[in-house]
C-alpha cells in the first residue's frame, strides 16, 4: 500500500515572471552597428527554447515588459534568458546570456532583480543526463602483488540537446584524470537520437601495485586525486566534433567491489572566461520559481475540509480561509489557490460576500467602497481572471487585435504630438475606439458567466444594505470591479490576459492607455461617480465633450443591471424587471396535422431577468438571438434539470423517446454549465500543497496571531495591543484560536507524511540526478 501511495506522489514545477527591460546592450559580432541593434529575448530550460519575445526596433535599452507563465514537465538544471540581435541576411546573433541553477532561483524569487549578461559560450551551453554504473575492484597481478582497476560502463543518455534542430550523432569519451595520467576511451557514434544507448564497459588499470605483505596501503593517496570524467561529443565527420556536456566522478567515492549506479547531469566546461556584466549590459527579470512535492489526495481531505467550511464560520475573519489571506497579506500569490480550491467546490460565493460584508462594515464612505487591495477585492479579482477568460477573448478580442493591427494614431495630448499630427484626427481615431469598446462592453451582458453574475449581484446587495440611502452605490460596488478591475486592465495589458501573444509597441500601448482611462471613466458614470470637471487633463476634458453623457450613463446603468440583478425565489418585487431582449417570433401549434397557415401564429416575446412571457404585438426579431440570451439566462437558473425531451409530448407521449408519463425524465443530457468545465482544470491537491508551503512559510506570523489571540482573550481592560498584533483581524479571539490550533495539527501531520517520503527520490536516479564536479 505504501508503494501505490509513494506511486502517487508529484512533483510539479511552474515557473512565472516577467523579462522586463534591457539597458547599455553591448556590440554583437557581425556587421550589426550597437544603435542599429533589433533585438529579443529568449527562455531556455537548459538548451529547450520555451518561450521568445517579440523583435524590439533598434535601441540599446529595449523595453520587452513581457509577462511569462509555464508549466515545467521535466527535471532541470539551467534557466537561461538570451537576448539576441535579430538578423536578416544570416542567424540571429547573441548579445549575451543570463543563466541561474534551479537551487539559485529561491534566491531571486518574487523580486524584480537586474542581471549582467555573459558571454554565450559554446563550451556552456550543454544540458542532458547520463547513466554510469563504476566499480573499483581489488587485482592479483601476476607476480603476486595486489592492485586495483576501475570498471566504468556507461549505460546510456537522456535529453541531449538538438543540433540545428535536428537529433544529435552523440559518442562518448571515458577517461580516468589524475597527476601525470589521463587515460581516455570511446564508445561507438550513435545515429540521430538525444536518448541514446551505449551499453559499453571500459576499464582502467591503477599502474602502482603493492604487495598483500604489506599492511600500508600506498595507494591511498592516489585514488584521492584521480577523477572519471565521462564527455559526450556530437559526432560531425568533417568537421570539428561539438560538446555536448561532461561529468567528472572522484574515485574516492567508489567503495572496493560495491557497484556505484547513478544518473549524473551534464556539466558545461568551466573554462572561466566570464565577461563582466558592463561589457554586454544587464537584463532586469522578475522571476517566481515553485516547486511542490504533492502527496496523495487523502492527505489533503483535513486541509481542505477546515478549508471549505470557512464560509459557514461566524465571525468569517475566524475561518482558516481568511487566516491564511491575513497572514500572507503581503503575498500576492496566496490568493490564488484558495480561490481555485474555493470555486472547485462551488464555495467561492458564499465566502467571498462574508468577506466583502467584514470590509463594507468597516468602509465609512460610500465613494470608498472596494477601493482598497483587500481579501475580498483580491479574491474578486483572481476569480475574474479564471472564469472570465473566455467572456474577455469574445467580448473584446476582435477589437483589440482591429486596435494593434491597424495602427492609428490616437494621440491628443499637445505635448506628446508628433510632427506632422493632425489633432482633429487623432480624435476622432481614438473616439471610433472607444466607441467600439464601450459598445462590446455594454452589449456583453449575455456572456457575462454565471458565477460571475452571482458575486455582482451579491456585491450589489451588500453595498445597498450598508449604504442605503445612496441610490448610486448599488452600481459603484459592480463598476468598480468590471470596469475598473477587469475591462479596463484588460483593455491596458491585452498580453497579461492571453489577448495577444506580445506586449505592443510603445504607440499602440499609448493608445491602449488612453483607450482604457476612457473606459474607466464611462464606467464610472453610470454610478455618477464622476463628472468631465474631474479631469486634471484639459485635453481629456475636451474629449469627453464628445460622447453623450446621459446615453452612456443609460447605457452603463443597463449593462450594469442586467449582470447584477437580482434573480432569486426570494426577490421582494420592489426592483424593476430588467429587460433583455423582445420582438416577434414564430410559435408553432403543437400537434397540428397537417401542417398549414394556422400552424404558426406571431407572437411578441418579453424576456427579462425575472420571466419570460408573450402577447400579440407588431415587431421582428431573430430567433437564433433568443435562443443565445435564453441558453445564458438558463445558465443561472437554480433550478435547471440536468436532462431534457427534444421533442413534444402529445398524444399521450413524448414523441422523442415514446415515454407515457408527461413528467418522465427528459431522455437527453443538458449543455453543461461554465462550471462544470471549469472544475476540469482544477488540481485541488496541488492547491492544498501550495496553501500548505504558504502557511509553512509564514509559521512565526500563524504563532504571533495564536498570541494575540491567548492576549486578548484573558485581557478584558482596555486594548493595548503590540504592533504586530494589530495587522491581524480578530473578532472572536476564543473561535480564532481554535481555527488557528487545528490549522496547525493539520499542517503538522502533512509535514510529518512529506518527512515520510523525503527518500522517495533517491539521489542519483532518473528524476534526481546528481551534479558532478566541472572542469
Amino acid at each position: 500500500m505504501a508503494e501505490d501511495d509513494d506511486a502517487k506522489i508529484r512533483i510539479l514545477q511552474s515557473l512565472r515572471g516577467k523579462i522586463c527591460e534591457a539597458k547599455n546592450l553591448g556590440s554583437v559580432s557581425g556587421p550589426n552597428r550597437q544603435r542599429d541593434l533589433c533585438t529579443f529575448c529568449t527562455i531556455s530550460l537548459d538548451q529547450e527554447e520555451v518561450f521568445r519575445t517579440k523583435v524590439f526596433d533598434k535601441s540599446v535599452c529595449p523595453f520587452y515588459g513581457e509577462d511569462f507563465y509555464f508549466e515545467i514537465p521535466r527535471p532541470f538544471q539551467c534557466l537561461s534568458f538570451y537576448v539576441y540581435a535579430k538578423s536578416v541576411f544570416q542567424r540571429d546573433l547573441p548579445v549575451g546570456k543570463v543563466s541561474i541553477r534551479k537551487d539559485d532561483l529561491c534566491k531571486y524569487s518574487g523580486k524584480e532583480h537586474w542581471f549582467g549578461l555573459q558571454t554565450v559560450d559554446p563550451n556552456s551551453e550543454v544540458q542532458g543526463k547520463v547513466h554510469l554504473e563504476m566499480r573499483l575492484s581489488e587485482v592479483i597481478t601476476e607476480n603476486g602483488s595486489t592492485g586495483q582497476h576501475i570498471s566504468v560502463r556507461i549505460i546510456e543518455c537522456k535529453e541531449l540537446p538538438l543540433i540545428s534542430g535536428q537529433n544529435c550523432d552523440p559518442y562518448a569519451t571515458v577517461s580516468l584524470v589524475g597527476p601525470a595520467r589521463s587515460d581516455q576511451k570511446k564508445t561507438k557514434v550513435k545515429k540521430k537520437t538525444s536518448n541514446p544507448h551505449f551499453e559499453e564497459t571500459f576499464f582502467f588499470e591503477v599502474t602502482r601495485s603493492y604487495s598483500r605483505r604489506t599492511q600500508f596501503n600506498v595507494e591511498e593517496e592516489d585514488i584521492e586525486k584521480l577523477e572519471i570524467k565521462v564527455d559526450l561529443w556530437n559526432n560531425e565527420n568533417l568537421a570539428q566534433d561539438v560538446f555536448l556536456g561532461e561529468t567528472r566522478v572522484p574515485v574516492k567515492i567508489l567503495q572496493s567491489d560495491h557497484i556505484h549506479k547513478a544518473w549524473y547531469l551534464l556539466q558545461p566546461k568551466g573554462n572561466g572566461n566570464k565577461s563582466k556584466s558592463d561589457d554586454l549590459g544587464s537584463l532586469r527579470l522578475k522571476l517566481t520559481y515553485i516547486e511542490d512535492t504533492v502527496l496523495p489526495s487523502a492527505c489533503y481531505t483535513p486541509l481542505c475540509t477546515l478549508l471549505l467550511k470557512s464560509p459557514d464560520v461566524k465571525p468569517i475573519s475566524a475561518s482558516a480561509a481568511h487566516i491564511l489571506g491575513d497572514i500572507c497579506r503581503e503575498r500576492y500569490e496566496v490568493v490564488l489557490p484558495m480561490v481555485r480550491l474555493l470555486l472547485h467546490n462551488n464555495r467561492f460565493v458564499p465566502f467571498v460576500s462574508a468577506v466583502a460584508a467584514l470590509e463594507l462594515d468597516n468602509t465609512q464612505e460610500a465613494n470608498t467602497i472596494f477601493r482598497g487591495n483587500s481579501l475580498a477585492t483580491r479574491c474578486i479579482d483572481d476569480m475574474m481572471k479564471i472564469v472570465g477568460k473566455n467572456y474577455l477573448s469574445v467580448t473584446l478580442k476582435p477589437v483589440i487585435d482591429e486596435i494593434c493591427e491597424s495602427n492609428k494614431t490616437c494621440e491628443i495630448d499637445p505635448i506628446k504630438l508628433k510632427e506632422g499630427d493632425n489633432v482633429e484626427v487623432n480624435k476622432e481615431n481614438l473616439q471610433g475606439y472607444v466607441q467600439k469598446v464601450f459598445s462590446s462592453i455594454t452589449q456583453s451582458s449575455s456572456n457575462c458567466p454565471p458565477l460571475m453574475c452571482d458575486v455582482f449581484r451579491s456585491l450589489r446587495h451588500l453595498a445597498c444594505k450598508r449604504f442605503p440611502g445612496d441610490p448610486h452605490v448599488q452600481y459603484s460596488a459592480v463598476s468598480s470591479f468590471v470596469f475598473l478591475r477587469f475591462f479596463a486592465v484588460a483593455v491596458l495589458s491585452p498580453h497579461s490576459f492571453q489577448l495577444r501573444s506580445h506586449h505592443p509597441d510603445p504607440e499602440i500601448s499609448r493608445t491602449l492607455t488612453l483607450i482604457s482611462k476612457t473606459i474607466q471613466t464611462l464606467g464610472s458614470w453610470g454610478s455618477l461617480s464622476k463628472k468631465l470637471s474631474s479631469f486634471k487633463e484639459t485635453y481629456m476634458y475636451d474629449f469627453f465633450k464628445s460622447f453623450q453623457e446621459e446615453k452612456c450613463i443609460e447605457k452603463v446603468k443597463k449593462f450594469l443591471d442586467e449582470i447584477s440583478s437580482n434573480v432569486s425565489k426570494e426577490s421582494s418585487g420592489l426592483e424593476d424587471a430588467v429587460v433583455l431582449k423582445e420582438g416577434e417570433v414564430q410559435k408553432r401549434a403543437q400537434g397540428r396535422k397537417p401542417p398549414g397557415m394556422k400552424t404558426f401564429k406571431k407572437r411578441w416575446l418579453r424576456l427579462t431577468n425575472r420571466e419570460l412571457s408573450y402577447h400579440k404585438h407588431k415587431g421582428e426579431t431573430s430567433s437564433l438571438e433568443w435562443l443565445e440570451v435564453l441558453s445564458q439566462v438558463s445558465r443561472c437558473n437554480e433550478g435547471r434539470l440536468a436532462t431534457f425531451h427534444p421533442s413534444n409530448y402529445t398524444s399521450g407521449a413524448w414523441q422523442c423517446c415514446q415515454s407515457l408519463s408527461s413528467n418522465a425524465p427528459g431522455c437527453k443530457p443538458c449543455t453543461t454549465t461554465m462550471l462544470a468545465n471549469l472544475q476540469l482544470d482544477i488540481d485541488c491537491d496541488r492547491e492544498a500543497e501550495r496553501i500548505f508551503s504558504l502557511l509553512s512559510a509564514n509559521d512565526t506570523k500563524l504563532q504571533s496571531m495564536e498570541d494575540a489571540c491567548a492576549s486578548l482573550a484573558v485581557y478584558q481592560g482596555p486594548q493595548r495591543e503590540p504592533e504586530e498584533y494589530s495587522k491581524f483581524t480578530i473578532q472572536e479571539p476564543k473561535e480564532t484560536f481554535h481555527t488557528l490550533k487545528q490549522l496547525r495539527n493539520i499542517m503538522e501531520e502533512l509535514q510529518r507524511q512529506h518527512n515520510i517520503r523525503n527518500d522517495v527520490r533517491q539521489y542519483g536516479s532518473l528524476d534526481n540526478p546528481i551534479v558532478g564536479k566541472t572542469s
